[in-house]
């Protein structure tokens, strides 16, 4: 369960790529995984519930975390989470990635969306192995979720994993998954004012890819006031500019997670 939301994280489901067509749950029925009170509790004056539950729940997957990431080292694969809000480009970006990168590049993907294997077959097609991890009602992956993703995946020595994560700014900001890197996307079409309206996400990047950038034109943008933002909210995050559409962009990413992987 996400400590901070509420939603119910334990019921994923993990689909290998060669299982992409069955959703159901194996005994054939149909889970709930609705919330079952309202949000906005009043938490009385010295009530610390909340705090202690969120710091066992966390550091819990931070253990997790810490494992996967030494097992993934122990074999010299290196783990990208990427991070955005819906739409942002991220399924594109890692389809256009693959295929620049074929022959030089061994790249494997775990796919985190709440239901469907639609984006773990634009992977497949594109040459990738690729695992779909299915979160029902959750709005985030985590790292006990990322370690059955693995299993099932077997990454190869030396290769490249990286994380499609669940399209929201928010929860999964909090959540270590083992990664090496943290990669955020964030597209012209969403406005300018994201690094201060979710300034977590952007605190925890090493990259940020501002996406969509072929459409600058037709939309009201300010690149200075966003890379401001960012810089003020995240000094140590590098910016790019790119477009997967375009071109734009794409050499500097692809060299940038060659390097990355190594």
């Amino acid at each position: 369960m996400c400590a901070t939301c509420g939603c119910a994280g334990d019921g994923a489901v993990v689909h290998a790529a060669a299982d992409q067509h069955d959703h159901g749950h194996p005994d054939g029925r149909e889970h709930p995984h609705g919330h079952e009170h309202a949000h906005g509790h009043v938490i009385p004056p010295g009530d610390t519930r909340t705090i202690q539950l969120q710091q066992k729940v966390l550091a819990k997957n931070d253990d997790i975390a810490a494992r996967n990431r030494d097992r993934l080292a122990a074999h010299g694969v290196r783990m990208l989470n990427l991070m955005s809000s819906p739409g942002a480009g991220k399924t594109t970006l890692l389809e256009c990635t693959a295929r620049a990168l074929a022959g030089e590049l061994d790249i494997a993907v775990i796919e985190g969306d709440q239901e469907t294997a639609l984006d773990a077959g634009r992977i497949s097609a594109a040459g990738c192995r690729v695992v779909q991890i299915n979160t029902g009602a959750g709005c985030h992956l985590d790292a006990a979720m990322i370690a059955r993703g693995l299993d099932e995946l077997d990454p190869a020595p030396g290769a490249a994993v990286i994380i499609e994560n669940v399209g929201n700014l928010v929860c999964p900001a909090l959540f270590d998954l083992g990664e090496a890197h943290r990669v955020v996307l964030a597209s012209v079409t969403e406005g300018a004012d994201k690094p201060l309206k979710y300034p977590q996400m952007f605190r925890q990047a090493d990259l940020v890819l501002l996406t969509k950038v072929d459409l600058l034109p037709y939309v009201d943008f300010d690149i200075d006031r966003y890379a401001a933002d960012l810089a003020g909210v995240s000094p140590a995050a590098h910016l790019m500019h790119l477009s997967a559409v375009s071109g734009e962009g794409m050499n500097a990413w692809l060299d940038w997670l060659t390097a990355a992987a190594k």
